[in-house]
């Protein structure tokens, strides 16, 4: 058999076949070219989205929940409907102790402030925060650091201030480290600037400083904003969540079923739902590219019944001649994957041109849509798996349409 593929003939037979009629054999290749372009274009697309995805959210912790006190829907233990639910540092450690399945619990704190440097004056956000949030929340730094322990425990006035800040408060290419930003009347020592587009969860930050700071300035005392909760990966955030509103509502006397009383933000089960439509787009992609596939091998299929009816006459002189009917289904399961396999890697080089072009106008910069848009060596190797099976499965039906026919009845066909 191996022979056989390494015999002049053979390849010499496929050409001549394919020769006679060249814009047929043309039209009957772009089936299986255009089935393989679409698979690799699809799948580097979706590659490239998962990694610009990962990219977005990789040094973020997605198993993670938000939780903001509101006011009660209904009335409970004497208090009325409609009371402000106001959420403290000791539900934020009650919660990290006694729920199941939780790896951190970041309490934040955030307000308006105007700051001022030398004569220029603006309204920003800003957020007292541990150092805790720059792993759960990785902050890309151009300049300095981030918040450590030691500011927050001597309750530093320091600033970790954003690139759209410094923009308006400081001259073009001024050195930012060290220099002093005036908040709501305090003075700050800026130690980092951040870059702008961060993934911010919760409302967006301009500026941060030390948490316990923040709480001593704005005789916040006990009380926080609201609290981020992250869950060990092998727990069900969603749960979590849950057991969390329900033991808040214990310990701030709120009904067990009142909905309003707590808002939250899920982010674990976004980033799953996210998760789901890539994997979901995937299988999408493969079911798209070899339903195309096929109906590219049916046309070569086709094709080459058409082929050995106008061969008829041949193959009937090659079995009188002594030709085995297994020698007339090799040669015409060959032709069927020669056509199918060059289709083939026409159609792999023609993705990879593709994915080439949709890397260099959509996969450049910070925040590119795609990201390295790509297949792997081993999809490309399946794929062609997949179509030297195909070709031969297809392959043999014409290869039987040929041995089918008598050798007498074949020579005297006209």
């Amino acid at each position: 058999m191996f022979r056989f593929l390494f015999d002049r003939d053979t390849w010499q037979e496929v050409l001549d076949s394919l020769s006679k009629n060249k814009l047929r054999s043309i039209l009957t290749m772009v089936g299986v070219w255009w089935g393989i372009l679409l698979l690799i274009g699809l799948l580097g697309s979706a590659r490239g989205l998962e990694n610009s995805f990962n990219r977005l959210f990789g040094s973020f912790a997605t198993n993670s929940v938000f939780v903001w006190g509101q006011s009660t829907g209904e009335p409970f233990k004497g208090f009325q409907e409609g009371r402000r639910v106001r959420l403290s540092l000791s539900d934020a450690k009650k919660v990290e102790e006694n729920v199941e399945g939780i790896e951190f619990v970041l309490p934040r704190s955030q307000q308006s402030a105007t700051i001022t440097r030398n004569f220029l004056t603006g309204s920003f956000r800003m957020a007292g925060d541990y150092p805790l949030l720059d792993e759960l929340q990785k902050k890309k730094l151009i300049h300095g650091r981030f918040i450590n322990q030691n500011d927050i425990d001597d309750r530093k006035k320091i600033a970790v201030i954003s690139e759209d800040t410094y923009k308006q408060l400081f001259e073009k290419d001024e050195d930012v480290i060290g220099k002093y930003i005036e908040v709501n009347g305090i003075n700050f020592t800026v130690v980092g600037m951040f870059e702008n587009g961060n993934v911010n969860m919760g409302p967006s930050t301009d500026v941060h400083i030390p948490f316990t700071t923040f709480q001593q300035i704005y005789n916040r005392g006990d009380r926080i904003g609201w609290m981020m909760i992250t869950g060990k990966p092998e727990f069900d955030i969603k749960q979590i969540e849950e057991d969390a509103k329900l033991l808040l509502k214990n310990l701030n006397d709120i009904h067990p079923e009142d909905r309003r009383a707590f808002g939250s933000f899920n982010l674990g089960k976004e980033f799953a739902k996210m998760t789901g439509f890539l994997i979901g787009m995937q299988f999408l992609t493969w079911f798209v590219g070899i339903a195309t596939l096929i109906a590219g091998v049916f046309a070569i299929g086709n094709i080459l019944l058409i082929t050995v009816k106008e061969r008829t006459k041949e193959i009937g002189v090659r079995r009188a001649l002594g030709a085995t009917p297994f020698e007339i289904k090799r040669q015409i399961v060959v032709e069927a994957v020669f056509i199918t396999l060059i289709a083939g890697i026409f159609g792999i080089i023609s993705g990879g041109w593709i994915l080439i072009l949709l890397d260099h106008f959509f996969g450049q910069g910070d925040d590119a849509a795609i990201v390295n848009a790509s297949v792997s060596i081993a999809v490309v190797f399946i794929a062609l798996v997949i179509l030297v099976i195909l070709g031969t499965l297809i392959g043999l039906i014409p290869a039987f349409k040929a041995t089918s026919v008598k050798p007498i009845e074949a020579l005297r066909e006209e």
